[in-house]
């Protein structure tokens, strides 16, 4: 079967599937079965090659951030939009993308990758560049313990050709420089003032004080409101950013650093980069603010501990209807002890207005630990929805989900107001 046979069935499949509402990776799982190699073969001929970005927290963000740099700075830019970020979600995106010859009109790619099938992916397609986040405990049951993921991020390092950009302040991370070789290596990191902010998982479980940083290429020096403050190039660079949240400014360091090495002087527009920067608006269900009746409501995802603590030290609760929806499905993670490591102490002044999810009782017993009053538990995602909306009309609402509790909340959303839509 040809290379345009397979992509003329993806794109039949693909339509089928968004007729039937069906999920934006069914038509790459059909490809990968009908050819492994699709996604390789069609990659290879990109003139910029490909940009893999991996780790625990921010892949989705961090990827929306580089991928709006980039096209900053005149590049065509393919990239797996949907946050889908298994191998087969990056196929589902490359079929909206090529024309019926299976050819992509992109300079570079720049995919986010899901830890375990990164390092499949790479065996076929090896990255020019590597961003590699952070190495946090999410998904014991999929992962293993940390150590573990740590393992996945270098054999991504061991596979990329030219370039890797690091996390300063994660050791695991920060460690794979050792191994590599003759390979770029840049550095994004935290100041001192802000670096409190920002455990990493041993410094989250008590194991291991902060330590000094390396020399950063973009060093995330200072957070005041919605204005970020970076050390780029032994110079403060103040920037306001439509991103909501401390760890989205921390990851807009490591988009800088990642542009900064694929695009280097004198061919590189920093005025453009900073502009673009500011323009970024949230990936959805990551801070996405979608209108309701007139109030905000806004979608914050939440699937490990250090992320779970960071959104609630970066939103506050004061004024806000809150709702927590949490599932288990694969996507999920289907161990929730994980929650048990969170403080919800924040939450305690106002309340949480409703729980729901597959896991809502779990979610409620734990806030109750806490001393959280929860008005109501609804293990149905749509009527927790319902409930939220008609309770509180007339206050913004926050709602701290899952991932496949984001995903259905969404489609909910969009059945009752403007909604953008994911492919």
């Amino acid at each position: 079967m040809t290379k345009k046979h397979i992509t003329l069935i993806g794109k039949a499949v693909q339509k089928a599937a968004a007729l039937r509402g069906g999920g934006s990776a069914l038509p790459g799982l059909v490809v990968e079965k009908l050819d492994p190699q699709f996604l390789g073969r069609t990659l290879a001929s990109l003139p910029k090659g490909v940009v893999v970005i991996s780790g625990t927290n921010g892949k989705t963000t961090t990827t929306k951030m580089v991928v709006a740099l980039l096209e900053s700075q005149g590049l065509r830019v393919f990239t797996n939009r949907t946050g889908s970020n298994f191998t087969r979600g990056v196929v589902a995106a490359l079929l909206q993308e090529i024309n019926l010859d299976g050819q992509l009109q992109a300079d570079i790619a720049v995919l986010e990758l899901d830890e375990a099938h990164a390092v499949h992916f790479v065996k076929s397609v090896a990255p020019r560049y590597s961003l590699l986040l952070n190495v946090m405990r999410d998904q014991l049951d999929r992962f293993g313990e940390i150590d573990t993921t740590a393992k996945l991020l270098q054999a991504i390092a061991a596979h990329t050709s030219e370039g890797l950009v690091l996390n300063s302040v994660d050791a695991r991370v920060r460690a794979i420089a050792k191994n590599a070789g003759s390979k770029i290596v840049r550095y994004f990191g935290l100041g001192n003032a802000v670096r409190g902010a920002f455990p990493t998982d041993d410094e989250l479980y008590g194991k291991q004080k902060p330590e000094s940083a390396l020399q950063n290429d973009v060093e995330l020096i200072e957070i005041l409101g919605s204005t970020a403050t970076f050390m780029i190039d032994d110079k403060k660079k103040a920037i306001t950013l439509k991103l909501n949240g401390a760890y989205n400014m921390f990851n807009a360091a490591a988009a800088l650093a990642l542009v900064r090495l694929v695009v280097p002087q004198p061919n590189r527009d920093d005025a453009a980069l900073y502009a673009a920067l500011a323009e970024i608006t949230p990936a959805f269900g990551r801070g996405e603010t979608i209108t309701v009746n007139n109030q905000p409501l806004e979608l914050i995802l939440v699937k490990n501990p250090a992320g779970f603590r960071l959104a609630l030290q970066s939103f506050d609760a004061t004024n806000y209807a809150t709702m927590i929806a949490i599932n288990d499905q694969y996507a999920d993670g289907r161990d929730m002890s994980w929650l048990w490591d969170v403080d919800f102490a924040s939450l305690r002044k106002q309340g949480v207005t409703v729980v729901s999810g597959i896991r809502s009782y779990d979610m409620a017993l734990r806030l109750q630990y806490d001393e959280v009053e929860v008005s109501e538990v609804i293990p149905n995602l749509a009527d927790g929805l319902t409930y939220l909306l008609q309770t509180t009309p007339d206050v913004p609402k926050r709602i701290f989900c899952t991932y496949t509790a984001m995903l259905a909340l969404r489609r909910q959303l969009k059945r009752i107001t403007d909604v953008e839509h994911i492919s």
